[in-house]
């Protein structure tokens, strides 16, 4: 089992990258918001998660611990596998704790893969493993009632071609101040 590879990154498509770790290159899969903060020919460390089957031997690549644990937890979960597993991890913590807290299921259906039987199932799953192990979720659990993410501006973002997970990441760092939907959608426009 591997635990951690590090090495010189080469970026490929979005969601891949090559460890060149002394002159082997892995091929790992990472979730988007790892791959964007990945620097193309500069060393990195990833926290490997092993995936197995009988056809193929597959690596996750995660920058810290945390993110790995949730990634390993969801991929246990029923209907859950590493495509969507991987998808889950690219999101902001703080719109997990929101869905969480709302038992909002609207909030995973924006993510690619997730319906709303298997929204309703996860938030169960994801309430559970947040009261049993917060450490995975690190500081959007002390701070679940301040990020809140409009999910009107979410949708309004994705209809205009936008994938699910750029949409994400804009939107988690607006400015807080921001009153309406149509002040974020603006600010996610000029900002993308």
């Amino acid at each position: 089992m591997i635990a951690h590879l590090r090495g010189i990154i080469e970026k490929l498509e979005p969601g891949h990258v090559t460890v060149d770790s002394a002159g082997v290159g892995y091929h790992v899969f990472v979730p988007l918001d790892v791959w964007d903060r990945l620097k193309e020919g500069t060393e990195a460390e990833l926290k490997i998660s092993s995936y197995i089957r009988e056809d193929a031997f597959d690596l996750y690549g995660f920058l810290d611990r945390g993110t790995k644990m949730l990634f390993e937890k969801c991929i246990a979960m029923s209907g859950v596998g590493p495509k969507l597993g991987l998808e889950l991890c690219a999101v902001p913590r703080s719109m997990i704790m929101q869905a969480i807290g709302t038992q909002d299921p609207s909030l995973l259906t924006s993510i690619k893969g997730i319906g709303k039987k298997t929204a309703e199932k996860l938030l169960l799953d994801l309430k559970s493993l947040a009261e049993k192990q917060p450490e995975m979720f690190g500081d959007a659990i002390a701070e679940k009632g301040s990020a809140q993410f409009d999910q009107d501006a979410v949708d309004a973002l994705k209809n205009l071609g936008y994938d699910t997970q750029t949409v994400l990441q804009v939107i988690s760092n607006l400015p807080d101040d921001m009153k309406t939907t149509e002040e974020r959608v603006e600010a996610a426009l000029r900002s993308l």
